[in-house]
């Protein structure tokens, strides 16, 4: 195991509790000394880390810290940059050039030997079977997620009738072919699920949802779940 692999670990070990944890048992999980410990310690603090505690007390890794880039592993960042890519060729355009954004600043700060020059990636992203890249109505639909406000638009189902929807969002599924909304329908008073393409009209109400958006998530997964294959 790295150095750099060790810090990862010692990281997500201090993750995992919530109470301060002794240099000992540490050293222990890691495999490794208490001296070269307290040297990981200090090491993960001079990065930014908020760990706090001392030797012979124990140390608890504070809320909030994210793990600079130089800790990825290399599966970690192969993942970061085979996602991104995806984003930005099948989102829409804020989210293309957000992905595309957050993929440059990820590279810049990767150490040398580790960073991936974009244009010789061995992981890449194919065609999918429909063009979604410039639907505005993406934009509109993950605003009024973030802002757990009500959609208004009108639908077409797929025997064409097209009726009026007042939903409340719940999320947004990015699929191969289709892009799918699921929240609760009010006409219908139960959970439905809204093809992107066959939406129009779509606006943004000024009234939020009774409900916070992860309850409503947490009650459309449970039936999901209890749904007949």
């Amino acid at each position: 195991m790295t150095r750099t692999e060790r810090l990862l670990q010692l990281m997500q070990i201090l993750r995992r509790h919530r109470y301060p944890v002794s240099g000992a048992t540490l050293a222990a999980e890691l495999g490794i000394s208490l001296r070269s410990l307290y040297r990981d310690i200090a090491t993960l603090q001079g990065q930014g880390a908020r760990i706090e505690g001392e030797a012979g007390v124990g140390y608890l890794l504070l809320p909030g810290y994210l793990l600079p880039p130089l800790m990825f592993s290399d599966e970690e960042i192969d993942a970061l940059v085979l996602g991104s890519r995806w984003v930005a060729q099948h989102g829409d355009p804020a989210l293309a050039a957000a992905s595309r954004s957050a993929l440059s600043r990820i590279l810049s700060v990767l150490p040398e030997e580790r960073r991936q020059d974009p244009d010789s990636a061995a992981l890449l992203v194919g065609p999918t079977g429909g063009d979604h890249a410039d639907d505005s109505r993406l934009t509109l639909l993950r605003q009024a997620l973030r802002s757990e406000r009500k959609l208004a638009f009108g639908y077409r189902d797929a025997r064409g009738e097209v009726t009026q929807r007042t939903v409340w969002p719940v999320a947004l599924g990015y699929f191969e072919q289709v892009r799918m909304l699921a929240g609760w329908c009010e006409q219908r008073q139960a959970f439905r699920h809204f093809r992107v393409d066959r939406m129009h009209d779509v606006r943004i109400l000024d009234d939020r949802y009774p409900r916070h958006r992860r309850q409503l998530l947490h009650e459309w997964r449970r039936q999901e779940q209890l749904r007949p294959q």
